[in-house]
This record gives structure tokens, sequence and C-alpha cells, in this order.
């Protein structure tokens, strides 16, 4: 990974490289444009609670964490591989590596646990520094070898010797066969104690110690399947309350279940859904109206949804139609039929809120990001890519548009390259640093504030590519 530090004006958005992370202050470490091995691709990220340590998870099955520094920059602290490709042979199925979701757990002591799940497994791993090591065995070398007993004369107790810093990542538990069907999300609760894990027909409830069993709570599949009209496309538990949870299906409901009510919740508490109007519906409208991404604010009172056009927030206590509704790419309206036949219309875009819930972020094609500020209702379009990273260069708001261009900055809606998409975004749990995933790029941003706690000179870090 390597790193650019950009800073960011206030509204509207500048962005402009200060410095470039590199060995010595006169080096600069030049971007080479490498193809992209589909491992490198960055499939998740996440911040834990603190902010302090950020992770990402790629097609490889490798989990990269970040941890920041005093100054502030996000540096490698630990690199493992998660999963491995797998075959169930039962089913002749190939299962791959490929990282779909991360969850940090609550920090309880110097260590740190997270989730990590593929298509079927998921597994709670054990991230821990160590820096000393013990030394003086009785009955083994320095090697570790065992000593002949009859060379054994004295006894000696065993001392801590200082050594380099080591960061180790073990697996404490695998929780597997549980489902039929591939996992696309999993959500730590906030009782600490258990966590969901969703595939698209299932919803299942787990003990962080217990690996053998499951409960399911939610269920889906009808007993003949060609009656199946929906599947399950993400699910999350609340923030606060441990006994609410919110799962999304490809009808473009999200269903609130309240699991104090049944042990099994295919009866929902509250149904989230917005009428269409019947004179507006085409061949792509329950397409374009399946929610790829649900989550709850800090607060808890609103939900916060993502379909492929438009981002919509939703007071927990009004079902009948959002609160807000944020365009996020109305320009493609007239772009549907050549994105189904390329497939792009069934991406999987990623939706986040900052940490008071005042501004909400996700992500378009091009390299695009959007965010919507609640108060003003003003929007900005950013780009995130390796072209912007150049010293004292200025980065402008993006601005597409679908007829003639109004100014030279202006980008033609058909001109934007569909493969280039940021579908994974995280924000800071506590301040406005977000970091977005382009492809194997991952770009890191920062947003200063001055002591009166306005929005000054916000800085930007970039991080492209592994």
């Amino acid at each position: 990974y390597s790193f650019v530090l950009f800073c960011l004006c206030s509204v509207p958005l500048c962005l402009r490289p200060m410095q470039v992370f590199t060995k010595t202050k006169s080096e600069i470490y030049l971007f080479f444009n490498l193809v992209c091995d589909p491992a490198d691709v960055i499939s998740t990220v996440e911040f834990n609670q603190t902010g302090e340590f950020l992770a990402t998870g790629d097609k490889g099955g490798r989990v990269v964490i970040f941890q920041r520094e005093p100054q502030g920059e996000y540096n490698v602290y630990s690199t493992f591989q998660s999963h491995e490709p797998e075959f169930d042979y039962l089913k002749s199925l190939e299962i791959e590596e490929k990282i779909n979701k991360i969850r940090w757990l609550p920090p309880h002591n110097p260590a740190h646990f997270l989730l990590s799940t593929n298509d079927k497994t998921v597994k709670l791993w054990k991230v821990s520094e160590k820096d000393k090591r013990a030394e003086g065995y009785n009955l083994r070398d320095e090697e570790g070898r065992l000593k002949d007993l009859s060379t054994i004369t004295t006894l000696q107790v065993p001392v801590l010797r200082p050594m380099d810093l080591l960061v180790e990542a073990s697996p404490r538990r695998v929780f597997a066969n549980a489902h039929a069907y591939h996992i696309n999300s999993i959500s730590v609760n906030s009782d600490c104690e258990t966590y969901l894990s969703a595939d698209d027909l299932r919803i299942n409830l787990w003990h962080l110690n217990i690996t053998d069993r499951s409960f399911n709570i939610v269920d889906l599949k009808p007993e003949n399947m060609e009656d199946l009209s929906e599947v399950i496309t993400v699910a999350e538990f609340h923030p606060h309350h441990c006994h609410l949870l919110a799962f999304s299906s490809s009808t473009g409901t999200t269903r609130l279940c309240d699991m104090r009510a049944r042990a099994l919740c295919d009866q929902h508490a509250k149904l989230f859904e917005e009428a269409v109007d019947p004179s507006r519906r085409s061949f792509f409208s329950e397409i374009v109206s399946s929610v790829s991404d649900v989550k709850f604010s800090h607060s808890g009172r609103y939900l916060l949804t993502r379909d492929y056009l438009t981002v919509k927030v939703w007071d927990l206590n009004m079902e009948n139609k959002p609160v807000e509704t944020y365009q996020v790419h109305d320009y493609l309206q007239t772009k549907l039929c050549s994105l189904y036949e390329s497939d792009c219309i069934f991406d999987k875009f990623e939706c986040t809120w900052n940490g008071t819930d005042s501004v909400i972020m996700t992500g378009a094609y091009n390299n695009y990001f959007r965010m919507f500020d609640r108060a003003s209702l003003r929007d900005v379009t950013l780009e995130a890519s390796r072209e912007v990273c150049k010293r004292r260069a200025v980065l402008q708001p993006r601005r597409v548009c679908v007829g003639k261009k109004r100014k030279e900055t202006d980008v033609s809606v058909d001109s934007l390259d569909f493969r280039k998409k940021i579908l994974h975004t995280a924000w800071h749990p506590k301040e406005n640093i977000i970091a977005i995933a382009a492809s194997n790029n991952l770009y890191i941003f920062q947003d200063r504030l001055t002591p009166n706690g306005h929005h000054n000179m916000p800085e930007i870090q970039s991080a492209p590519p592994k």
C-alpha cells in the first residue's frame, strides 16, 4: 500500500495533494499503471468502534488492518489470510475465498477481535501484540527442542525478555455449515455476545462462544421454490436494542423485526416500503428498487437504505414513505438497458452515515462518490482515482450532464466508465475520516476541524494500490 495526503476545503469541496507518504520526505513513489489482479480487488472496508483501526478484505481472502499513527496517518498494522478457496464435494460447488464482510467486536482488552466471512464460513479472529518472549526454560533449549533430562542438574526460573513488536492474528472460532446459500451480511449485536449471519433466504443467530449450532430467526424459503418471490439482500442489528434487527429484500422492502415477539421473526414488526406510481413502472423497476445496503443511524432513530438509483432515510416511526430521498445518479435512467446487458444494474452499492448522522455517503460509477448534507440539502460529487494524486493539484467537484456540457469540467454521461465503481465505503465513527475502496485502491480522506468545531482545511489521504 502507498499513501498520498490531500487537503479538502470547505464546500464546495476541493482536494489538494499535500504530502506523499514515503520512506523519506525527498522521495516520491510513482504509481505505475499495472494490471489489477482480481484477487487484489477490495471487497469490504470497516472501521473499528474507536476508529483507530481500519480493516479491509479482498477477493483473495486476505484481511489487511491499518492503524492510525499519532500524527494522523494510517499505516499497515497486520495482514493475514482469512479464508482459502474450498470445494463442496456434495454439491460439486467451488467456494470462493472472497471476504464478503468484516465486523469488529467492541474492545474489552488490549487484543482486538473481528468477524470475517466468505460465502459459507464465518471466522472470529484475534489480533494481538507480542513484545516479550520467555527465555530460560528447564525442559527445552533456546530453539524449543526437548533437553536430555539426564543433563538437567539445576532448575531456573524463566524470564521475559524484550523483543521486536510482533502482531499475531489467530482464528479463535470457526462458524461453518449453517448456510445453504451465500452469506451476504453479518452484524454484531449490541449485547456483545451474539451476532447474525444472513444469506439469500435465511438469517441465523449465533453465540460467539458456540460454533456447532445456531438459531434460525428468519426463513423466507417457500415449500416450492417456484413460489420464491424475493431474497434477503442485507441484515443488520439495531445499535442499541439487542432485540431489534432490520433486513431488506430484493423487492425494495425493509422489515424491522422484534425477537421478543417471536422466536421465528417471519412476521415483521414494521415494514418500510414506498408506494410506486404505476404509471412510472417499467421492466427495470423491480431491479433498481432492490435494496443493496441498510444502516441504522448511530442514534438508532433512522434507517438508511440504498437501492440502485437512490439513498433513502426512514424514520422508524413512519413506515409508509421515507423522510428523505436523495438521487445518487438519476442521469442513468436512460442507460438502464445497456446497464442491464452488461450486468452493471446488479451492482451492490453500500452507504454510510457520518458520526453525527448529519451527512450521508455512497458510491457511484467512474470512481465517483456522493455526499449529502441532510441539514442544508447540499450534495457534492467527488472522484477517487490515481489520476488526482498530483502534488498541489486541486480536485474539483464533478458534475455529470446528460445533454450538452455547460462547463469544460463537466463529464458527459456517455463518457462514464462503468467498470470503475465505488461499491464499498466506511466512515470513522467519531471524526470526519472516510475510507473508500476503488478496485484495488484504498483512499482515506480526513477533514480537519478548527477548535470551534467548524470545517476548515480537511485533509485527505489516498492509498493506491496494493
